[in-house]
């Protein structure tokens, strides 16, 4: 995170005072604003949806209730009427004749109305039995005059004892117009089974989509059953006219269901228009010139800022960018203003004066400063040089006397080379630096002679970019820190060890990767040695301790002023590595050249 800080902040920097005065008005002003009027804008819509839906499923339960409650008083009228002992006689009762049945049918009404009982104004009630005595009319008819209606056909294939049933009937003749009903039908078997007697009670179903009308709620609602649309508020209210498909309806935003007495139904709730954004598109023109006042104006101001900061910064910058080494410095003229800027433009005015007086005076002494810097860098690099060292080519020297000596082998002219390849670069310090493909033949020599010695114990992989080759770098800078990985990573491991050496280009660096599978180190004992890599110094290398890698380390960075970056990774057991980035600034490409 603090990367990722740093490089905004640095990305920053580069910015002219334009470009920053923007990126603050989009950050601090422009941003926020939009963040919070579309959350404003989020709550409101969603506490909208919310209440809509709310609203929904109260008008769904409400509807909920008001059928239940309907088809169960029907229901309630129906059981007296199955447990009256005076119907069932008189539904199973053998007329002589018509004249009979007549006599009985007053007689058995006199003084009772079945519908006032009931309690409610149904449309119609019809009790049904196989009785053929029965005269077809009033409360009464025989079931075999219904056979090929559609609800009685409906009702046996239920087999339930009693069902609630929507049915719009076409099986009438032509002239009687065909009307949706609402109907409970029951079985009347509590006395008897012999015959088949039923009871029909034909709700009132205009008065249920009256009711369904008369609730006013501002959504449309549509009460469903087998596929088909049977109640509603809206346009597919009307009881004239067939049932509407269910599949009709556009997509709706509340949906529930519920069962009575075999019926299943599926209750939808359309939406309604969303009265937050019907308000929004309502009132554009301000909410419009709202948002011009908030994003408009506060850019006005900062122009106004603007011009007031980068004017004098750019006089002061163009007077500090014409400066001339061997010339006086140049005063600003017309000051104006007394803030920050202004007082910097005054002071620059007063350092100029004082430079120009003072510049002549300490012209030389600064030239001899340069002259002694010059000769304390040059004894530190004598120093560096007398910190080399090779302790290592003396025991290589004596690995290879004994195995020539146990072996009898006499052929050995290719490690001498190897060795003299070494020793000269260790002792000869006509120059302080080399090519990368010069350092790369130096290791390629000194992991050589360590293959010599270790053989199957040791192995490595050069990988060397053909852009970095003619880069100039310091003298043993690379092979310091490979035997490094030899000594104190692969020599004390008894099974084969890998180095692993990589120089590449990337992102205006050169990197060096060192890289083996040694034994590692735990992390106390990386930090401390990257402490010390990173703060190499004369008074460091006093030590005996890593003196190889410190004295490459500050070589490194006396080449590059202090910005050569070391990084080290690893893990006890597994193994380190190694990266330096060095910027391709302070590289050049000519070997000898310092």
């Amino acid at each position: 995170m603090k990367n990722i800080l740093d490089k905004l902040e640095n990305r920053i920097d580069d910015y002219n005072i334009k470009k920053k005065f923007y990126c603050l008005y989009i950050a601090c002003i422009l941003l926020p604003l939009v963040i919070t009027d579309s959350i404003i804008v989020c709550i409101v819509i969603r506490s909208e949806k919310i209440s809509q839906y709310s609203a929904m499923e109260n008008a769904a339960n409400a509807v909920k209730y008001s059928l239940s409650n309907a088809v169960e008083q029907a229901a309630g009228f129906a059981k007296k009427i199955y447990m009256n002992k005076h119907i069932n006689e008189f539904l199973d009762k053998e007329y002589k004749d018509a004249y009979d049945y007549v006599t009985s049918y007053y007689n058995f009404f006199k003084g009772i109305n079945i519908k006032d009982t009931s309690g409610q104004d149904y449309v119609k009630i019809t009790m049904y039995s196989d009785n053929e005595t029965i005269i077809n009319g009033g409360e009464f008819a025989r079931i075999s005059r219904d056979y090929g209606s559609g609800w009685y056909k409906y009702f046996k294939e239920t087999g339930l004892p009693q069902i609630v049933l929507f049915d719009y009937d076409i099986t009438k003749s032509p002239a009687v117009e065909p009307k949706r009903k609402l109907m409970f039908i029951k079985k009347l078997d509590f006395f008897d089974k012999k015959r088949e007697k039923l009871l029909v009670i034909e709700m009132d179903y205009s008065s249920l989509a009256r009711y369904l009308k008369r609730m006013n709620y501002p959504m449309d609602i549509f009460i469903c059953c087998n596929g088909k649309i049977v109640l509603s508020n809206g346009k597919y209210a009307s009881t004239g006219k067939a049932f509407e498909e269910e599949g009709i309806l556009n997509q709706t935003a509340y949906k529930t269901e519920m069962e009575t007495f075999g019926a299943k139904l599926v209750l939808h709730v359309s939406n309604r228009e969303n009265t937050a954004l019907k308000e929004i598109r309502k009132n554009l023109p301000i909410v419009i010139f709202l948002v011009m006042v908030n994003a408009v104006f506060p850019i006005i101001m900062m122009k106004f800022l603007h011009r007031s900061f980068t004017e004098r910064l750019g006089i002061l910058s163009d007077t500090l960018r014409n400066i001339d080494d061997e010339e006086d410095l140049v005063k600003i003229e017309n000051i104006h203003g007394n803030d920050e800027i202004g007082s910097l433009m005054s002071s620059y005015n007063k350092m100029a004066e004082k430079i120009n007086t003072l510049i002549q005076i300490v012209y030389k002494n600064k030239i001899k400063e340069q002259e002694m810097t010059v000769a304390r860098q040059r004894a530190e690099l004598l120093a560096l040089r007398s910190q080399i060292n090779p302790h290592f080519l003396f025991n290589t020297l004596e690995s290879i006397r004994m195995h020539s000596i146990l072996k009898k082998e006499y052929v050995t002219a290719g490690m001498i080379e190897k060795l003299a390849v070494l020793e000269r670069q260790y002792v000869d310090w006509g120059a302080d630096f080399a090519s990368v493909e010069e350092e790369t033949e130096l290791v390629k020599a000194y992991l050589g002679i360590q293959k010599y010695r270790f053989g199957d114990r040791i192995a490595y992989e050069i990988d060397i970019e053909d852009k970095c080759k003619n880069m100039i770098i310091p003298k043993l800078s690379v092979v310091t820190f490979v035997e490094n990985a030899c000594v104190h990573g692969i020599e004390s491991k008894k099974v084969t060890g890998w180095i692993f050496v990589r120089i590449y280009l990337k992102d205006g660096f050169m990197y060096i990767e060192v890289e083996d599978t040694g034994k590692g180190m735990d992390e106390e004992a990386m930090e401390q040695l990257l402490w010390k890599m990173r703060n190499a110094s004369i008074r460091l290398l006093q030590g005996k301790e890593r003196a190889g890698i410190i004295n490459a380390c500050l070589r490194l960075k006396m080449q590059t002023n202090d910005e050569a970056v070391f990084e080290l990774d690893g893990e006890e057991g597994a193994g380190l590595i190694v990266q330096i980035k060095i910027p391709c600034r302070y590289l050049r490409v000519e070997a000898g050249e310092c």
